[in-house]
């Protein structure tokens, strides 16, 4: 299966929805728009077999829409298999508000965006990503039920972005067990690009395993405010992804495994929180094998906050919650295995054993 991040001339060269290399069957498309508050958003179900798609809603001040409408069929279908290798119960989803979170996005904006979703009647459950708070989804909450990630006042799981930074740390520490012999990473050279509220979280656990931290982000006032209270490397290179590290961690936006990146990494591991780090799954996960880089896949040590925000549907807590993010570690290390088993990279691995949980479910569906 193949998943390349198209621009916009070449999705207008195509058919502009169902042609898209990520549409990728989705189940529903549903283009939001209210003149009144501004609203414009894009909620994507790609697939609804093991339950009710669920997944973030990202705020971003997006390019066009094209970029935008690419990026949550890309991160919809992430979602799918997100939760089908974690073991969860639901399908995939993903929702994109087209605007500026800093300047644009209003409460009356999040309850028009709540009424949007509850028109869906429950095949589509949101929480939060990029661009947006606990706060806001709190505001969703009061127009609808079908939004996970609300305040713990109000009975919810709150903020997923700790327990999120909680699995890239495990799935980083099996990943340096496999590719080092050991997972310990005291003395390891990690570049975490991005520090947001998920890679300020996994600053502070390799900060306090001893790892060497180096930090990037295009925010300068954030990157110095981190950098200081955790006493990180900060990065002043002319090439972040060039740098001499032992484990590159992307927690930014997606694709910066690319064509113009993949043959200048140095780092022996990439284990991050961003969603689809390969612009292209098979060309890019084969060239990272083949340049004996271990990747371990996005969707899979990224799963803690779906873990986390799935408490609230599943009625399970915090401790719960943490014991099944921390099973993404041995999860990571079964992954490699079947990969070499299989002679495959290890996102065609962590693919394969998602796409056979869904396939055994929907067989089971039809009888």
């Amino acid at each position: 299966m193949n998943a390349t991040l198209a621009t916009a001339k070449e999705i207008q060269k195509m058919d502009p929805v169902f042609g898209q290399m990520s549409f990728d069957d989705h189940e529903q498309i549903v283009f939001c728009n209210d003149k009144d508050t501004g609203l414009k958003a894009i909620i994507g179900i790609h697939n609804s077999v093991m339950g009710p798609a669920l997944g973030g809603t990202r705020m971003f001040n997006y390019s066009n829409e094209w970029e935008a409408l690419n990026d949550v069929l890309r991160l919809s279908r992430g979602m799918t298999f997100k939760s089908a290798i974690t073991g969860l119960n639901i399908g995939g989803g993903k929702a994109v508000i087209i605007g500026d979170a800093k300047t644009q996005k209003t409460p009356e904006l999040m309850r028009k965006f709540g009424e949007f979703v509850h028109s869906l009647s429950g095949r589509y459950i949101t929480a939060e990503d990029v661009g947006m708070e606990t706060a806001d989804m709190d505001i969703v909450r009061d127009v609808t039920p079908y939004v996970t990630g609300i305040s713990e006042e109000r009975g919810g799981a709150g903020n997923p972005s700790p327990v999120t930074a909680f699995g890239v740390y495990m799935g980083m520490k099996a990943a340096a067990k496999q590719q080092f012999g050991s997972d310990v990473l005291t003395g390891k050279k990690v570049l975490v690009q991005g520090i947001g509220h998920v890679g300020e979280a996994l600053v502070d656990y390799l900060t306090k395993e001893g790892a060497l931290v180096t930090i990037s982000d295009i925010n300068e006032e954030r990157l110095f405010e981190v950098g200081k209270k955790y006493n990180a490397t900060i990065y002043t290179g002319a090439d972040v992804y060039a740098e001499e590290v032992d484990i590159y961690a992307p927690c930014a936006m997606g694709a910066t495994i690319n064509d113009a990146t993949i043959h200048k990494i140095k780092a022996k591991v990439i284990a991050g929180a961003a969603n689809n780090q390969l612009a292209n799954e098979v060309v890019h996960g084969a060239i990272l094998q083949e340049r004996g880089i271990l990747y371990a896949p996005d969707f899979l040590i990224n799963a803690g906050g779906i873990i986390n925000v799935y408490a609230e549907l599943a009625h399970y807590g915090k401790a719960e919650i943490m014991a099944k993010t921390e099973n993404i570690y041995n999860t990571t290390l079964e992954i490699f295995d079947f990969a070499i088993a299989n002679k495959m990279t290890t996102h065609q691995a962590a693919l394969t054993i998602a796409q056979q949980r869904i396939a055994e479910r929907k067989l089971a569906n039809s009888k």
